[in-house]
């Protein structure tokens, strides 16, 4: 099974290394990591990972899965991305996204009338490209399969890996990485957090916000156009 996870530069890593590391290891996956070029790209925080294919160069994949993370807000009017993203999703068995990835797809005009998650902080954006927001870690909508914010990309794997080999297959990758989590703080989605604290969240992140929101709008202008 061919999966291909697209890269770009200021990458949540973890949105892409929980996914990666559970769906790596379904039987007979061959696994790509995507971008423009083979030049290392630098994920937030300084990590850096390595492609091995180019956007050019990439073979059709079963699977798609486009991670989330503050680079992802210049893709959304990417053409060069988008188009690649359309041309994937033609033939793939399932078009994918963890986190704020959901957005791109949903630039690229493949979420229309669709349910979908992303990062609670972005799930007003949604309905904006034609998706419907679902504020749950995992949905499912067809062949559509997304993961909301960051962590959630876990939990993510786990459920493609039972669409893909079936439940037994999901939960012996989830104990062979010990996917056991208790979390020592319940903060980590609004609806448990201290509301002071998601104002102050939000306040951080109010630029980042505003431009996604921006390129949503000229994203959907330029899909609705096309069709």
């Amino acid at each position: 099974m061919r999966i291909g996870f697209l890269l770009f530069p200021n990458i949540t890593q973890l949105a892409l290394t929980g996914p990666h590391e559970v769906l790596s290891k379904l039987p007979a996956a061959e696994v790509h990591l995507i971008w423009k070029t083979l030049e290392p790209v630098k994920a937030v925080g300084g990590l850096t990972v390595l492609p091995d294919t180019t956007l050019a160069e990439c073979p059709q994949l079963d699977l798609i899965c486009v991670p989330g993370g503050p680079g992802m807000t210049s893709l959304m009017v990417d053409e060069e991305v988008l188009a690649f993203l359309r041309k994937q999703a033609n033939g793939a068995r399932y078009v994918t996204s963890v986190c704020t990835g959901s957005l791109v797809l949903g630039a690229a005009g493949l979420l229309k009338g669709k349910r979908a998650a992303t990062h609670w902080m972005a799930m007003d954006i949604l309905p904006v490209l034609g998706a419907i927001p679902v504020a749950d870690r995992v949905v499912i909508d067809g062949k559509y399969i997304s993961g909301g914010g960051v962590t959630a990309g876990i939990d993510f794997g786990l459920k493609v890996a039972a669409e893909v080999a079936g439940e037994d297959i999901a939960k012996q990758i989830q104990l062979q990485i010990e996917y056991d989590p208790k979390p020592p703080f319940d903060s980590g989605h609004p609806r448990s957090a201290d509301p002071t604290l998601v104002e102050k969240l939000k306040k951080f992140a109010e630029g980042m916000t505003n431009e996604r929101r921006r390129n949503a709008a000229l994203a959907a202008g330029q899909f609705d156009q096309k069709t």
